[in-house]
């Protein structure tokens, strides 16, 4: 990371090990646990963490592969919103 610890598109991000994403079928929906309780995600906010955290890709890139699925529709403002929000409540951190 750089520039003052802001998320650029050239950042790899990967899940905070204290979280586990994944399907909770009681939920209905992708979540995030962790020791002290449960996030519930919504489907974009799954998505993209699944895109841009989960498969060891950039921000970019992870960005591009969703901008695919959605008719080359301009995301990267978007995703780095979410992004930043994840980094600021610890569900993601830079890779080492």
């Amino acid at each position: 990371m750089h520039n003052e610890d802001r998320l650029q598109p050239s950042d790899i991000m990967v899940l905070n090990p204290n979280f586990h994403f994944r399907w909770e079928e009681p939920q209905q929906s992708h979540v995030l646990l962790y020791p002290e309780g449960i996030v519930k995600l919504n489907a974009t906010a799954a998505e993209i963490l699944e895109m841009c955290v989960m498969r060891g890709l950039t921000v970019a890139e992870g960005t591009e592969q969703l901008a695919h699925r959605y008719d080359g529709a301009d995301l990267m403002s978007d995703v780095m919103q979410f992004m930043e929000l994840a980094y600021a409540k610890g569900w993601i951190r830079p890779k080492s």
